[in-house]
């Protein structure tokens, strides 16, 4: 028999009845140290996290959404699910997803008033130039339709700089974090939660963004203009760039838009405000690869179960997906190595859980959580369409408003989700998003874990990412706390996000936690409590 480490689930089985009677025993959450033991050596001593990591990055390189490199991805993750016996590995698709981009090569040169080469990027899902090309810049708001009349018929041939010059904010806290004890005291408070109800400024603020970028973009191109430059977001030299453009066939896609290092755009603020003529030279090398909305994949494999809940599911995921300019490395080629080496080590132990132990890469997080969203509402569960036509408009993810929730008949199938996705900082505990009855849970399968860093069960709630596509409609879903090390200063969304901003010893322990987490979900008696779903109206 195994030896079991016991303790008092306390929140989970209640706290008893006090009455005259004597109060009823908790129910105990079992760990299996054995496995735990298992699972440390393989991960510690064996681990193929890094070259992983590795291949999907510095091999296969940036991943968006429905490119060349993403189907290399999901080519190259279903062949190693193959490889280490995996079973059900296939691709699922998620329909629409737009048309497939890819850019090679950005080159930005000012002319005059003096020779100076910047630092720019393209914005994914916009067009690039016929070779080199030469034109002024100038200065312009173009944000509503009052933007777009005052400027008609000024802007032809011109390179349009959308934004005003940024001063420089010198840091205020180290580029490269680690929680302190302190810190991860503070996450064990939870801050009381703001009423929620819609801001009617903040909505119509969205849906005229919504509504006018098809105009500019349309504008942009009806006028002849070149190209738009904006600032980065970032200072320090860094490039944080995203999409623009348009992915959806059909639609306006504008001209080439680049995002330029705050310095440099601020110093062709500084010239055209001294009425000096700033001519640029741009090279931009970007193509769309079809006209026509493509289907994108989630790629999927499991571990079957083996015993009386075999048809319950344990789902970890993590998104293959990432942006272009860097390699993809810690958004989320970090959460992406980590789920598969859980997997991997599960297999090599020789693990036969209970439930089977399902993992799932995603598609399209980075254009709204497309891949999670479709999956969930396919299989589990989907909110019918608001009544409010204004929340209709909104992407579902920022909607305030929901229908009445449809249960799938997978939706009592699914125990949890585990996620990962905040950079390739070690786990230091996990978001239980308000689940109490699940948090005394998860403390005692972490303290296996204690001597290497992941101690915490916070209820606070974590957004932005995967595991809220479960979260939404009641299923339990959680991401990881995780140190920040320099992925909210250096990496995110930049093209600084490369394989030598990972760090290899945080994403060995992150996967031995993972694989812990996702055995001790599959070998429950009960599947994790679900907390009470809010009224969706």
């Amino acid at each position: 028999m195994k030896h079991w480490l016991l303790a008092a689930a306390l929140l989970a089985a209640g706290l008893g009845c006090m009455g005259d009677a004597v109060a009823q025993p908790a129910v105990q959450e079992q760990v299996d140290l054995d496995m735990t033991a298992r699972i440390r050596q393989e991960a510690f001593q064996r681990s193929q996290v890094m070259a992983l990591l590795d291949h999907l990055t510095d091999v296969i390189g940036p991943r968006l959404t429905n490119s060349p490199a993403m189907a290399k991805a999901n080519q190259w993750a279903r062949a190693r699910f193959s490889e280490w016996g995996l079973a059900n590995v296939h691709d699922e698709a998620v329909e629409d997803l737009g048309c497939g981009w890819q850019f090679t090569h950005a080159d930005v040169q000012m002319l005059s008033p003096r020779a100076m080469p910047l630092h720019a990027l393209p914005k994914a899902w916009t067009p690039g130039t016929p070779g080199a090309i030469e034109g002024e810049a100038v200065q312009a708001k173009l944000e509503s339709d009052a933007d777009l009349a005052q400027w008609r018929g000024k802007l032809r041939g011109k390179i349009v700089f959308l934004d005003e010059a940024r001063p420089y904010k010198p840091g205020d806290k180290p580029d490269f974090q680690r929680y302190s004890a302190a810190e991860l005291e503070e996450l064990l408070t939870f801050p009381m939660p703001r009423a929620r109800t819609a801001d009617p400024q903040a909505l119509a603020r969205m849906r005229e963004r919504l509504v006018m970028a098809p105009r500019i973009n349309q504008f942009l191109s009806d006028e002849g203009v070149l190209a738009t430059v904006s600032i980065s977001s970032w200072d320090d030299g860094i490039v944080r760039v995203m999409g623009g453009g348009s992915r959806k066939a059909g639609e306006a896609v504008g001209v080439p838009a680049l995002v330029m290092a705050a310095e440099h755009y601020n110093t062709v603020v500084r010239a055209l405000q001294r009425k000096e003529p700033v001519r640029l030279r741009l090279d931009v090398d970007s193509r769309f690869l079809d006209d026509s909305n493509q289907p994108g994949y989630n790629t999927i494999a499991e571990l079957p179960g083996s015993g009386p809940h075999r048809n319950e599911v344990v789902m970890l995921g993590a998104h293959l997906d990432s942006w272009h300019a860097g390699a993809g490395a810690n958004d989320n080629g970090a959460g992406v190595a980590v789920m598969m080496e859980a997997m991997r080590i599960l297999k090599a132990v020789g693990a036969r859980p209970d439930r089977t132990i399902r993992v799932a890469l995603w598609t399209g997080e980075e254009q709204g959580l497309l891949g999670s969203q479709a999956y969930v509402a396919r299989h589990f569960a989907r909110f019918e369409e608001p009544d409010d036509p204004q929340q209709r408009a909104l992407p579902p993810f920022m909607r305030q408003q929901r229908g009445k929730l449809i249960k799938l008949p997978g939706y009592d199938k699914i125990s949890a989700y585990f996620n990962l996705d905040n950079g390739s900082g070690r786990i230091r505990g996990i978001y239980a998003q308000e689940n109490l009855a699940a948090a005394p849970i998860f403390a005692e399968w972490l303290k296996p874990w204690h001597d290497v860093g992941a101690t915490i069960v916070t209820q606070r709630n974590t957004g932005s990412t995967d595991h809220i596509s479960f979260d939404a409609v009641g299923i339990p879903g959680f991401q990881f706390v995780q140190d920040q090390l320099d992925y909210f200063s250096h990496v995110h969304h930049t093209e600084l996000d490369v394989q030598d901003h990972a760090v290899a010893d945080d994403l060995k322990q992150a996967a031995a936690i993972v694989a812990a987490f996702a055995y001790h979900a599959a070998m429950r008696p009960q599947p994790i409590p679900r907390k009470p779903m809010p009224d969706a109206r």
